[in-house]
């Protein structure tokens, strides 16, 4: 099983050099399902995974100068310290098994379950038809008169943290937005700079999963690898394959993969 999710990797990290994002949300479901691990072990190696991914990425956009620091500084260090807490002190202290309302909850299933819900919701992003963006809504000053302030931004940052520390997922359906609405980047800079705070996010969180948990760290460095890998020939066949009506059947799959998670965890 473990050559079948080296090849799942090795899948998603096409997925991310074609579309430029989405894939790195099934690096749970393959950590859990096919190569066997616990849902809080596969999210501390989902988080690096997805970091050291991110970081390739956002590579590119810091060398085209589209990454905003400014952005970074407002709404990075919110995040980071949120799910370094999160990690180091938050998920240690959750029992195995607990009561909920009057319910016996696994932590597995728990964590399952939110995240099928984050699947669907990214899967719902990938297949919503967008508007062309108009000339008036590009070409704006960056940090002008942000709609909700810089406390929102705050706050946005510190919600992206706890979902990045409890799911092991980078949220970049909720940072692209907040960059471009609330801090009004345009799209190109938004998506370096999401990447970059992704990589930083995930890579800060996975630091405090360190002595909570005994990591394979040659199938890590090898999984990883194997994800850059497909990073970069998806990023050499995206001029071929058109991302637009790419991005929408890869997101119906999400959906698909998504409501087989919630289903499974809440039923069987």
């Amino acid at each position: 099983m473990t050559t079948i999710g080296i090849i799942a990797f090795l899948i998603i990290g096409l997925i991310l050099g074609l579309i430029g994002g989405g894939g790195s949300i099934l690096g749970v479901p393959v950590l859990v399902y096919i190569m066997g691990f616990q849902a809080d072990v596969a999210t501390t190696y989902s988080l690096f995974i997805v970091g050291t991914t991110s970081l390739i990425g956002a590579i590119a956009y810091l060398k085209k100068g589209e990454i905003s620091m400014e952005a970074i500084i407002q709404f990075a260090i919110a995040s980071m310290v949120t799910v370094f807490c999160v990690r180091k002190f938050v998920m240690p202290a959750i029992p195995e098994t607990f009561t909920l309302f009057g319910v016996e909850v696994a932590k597995h299933i728990l964590i399952m379950v939110l995240f099928s819900i984050l699947i669907l919701i990214s899967s719902y992003s990938m297949i919503k038809k967008r508007k062309p963006n108009k000339i008036n809504q590009v070409k704006w000053d960056e940090f002008a008169k942000s709609p909700i302030g810089i406390p929102a931004v705050v706050f946005m940052g510190i919600l992206v943290g706890v979902i990045t520390g409890f799911i092991g997922a980078g949220g970049g359906f909720i940072i692209v937005p907040v960059l471009i609405f609330f801090l009004r980047l345009n799209f190109k800079k938004a998506i370096g700079t999401s990447l970059l705070i992704i990589a930083i996010n995930s890579i800060v969180g996975f630091t405090g999963n360190i002595g909570h948990q005994n990591i394979n760290w040659i199938l890590l460095f090898g999984i990883s690898a194997v994800c850059i890998l497909g990073i970069i020939a998806g990023s050499y066949f995206s001029d071929k394959i058109s991302a637009n009506k790419l991005k929408p059947a890869f997101g119906w799959f999400t959906l698909c993969v998504g409501l087989f998670v919630l289903i499974k965890e809440s039923f069987f």
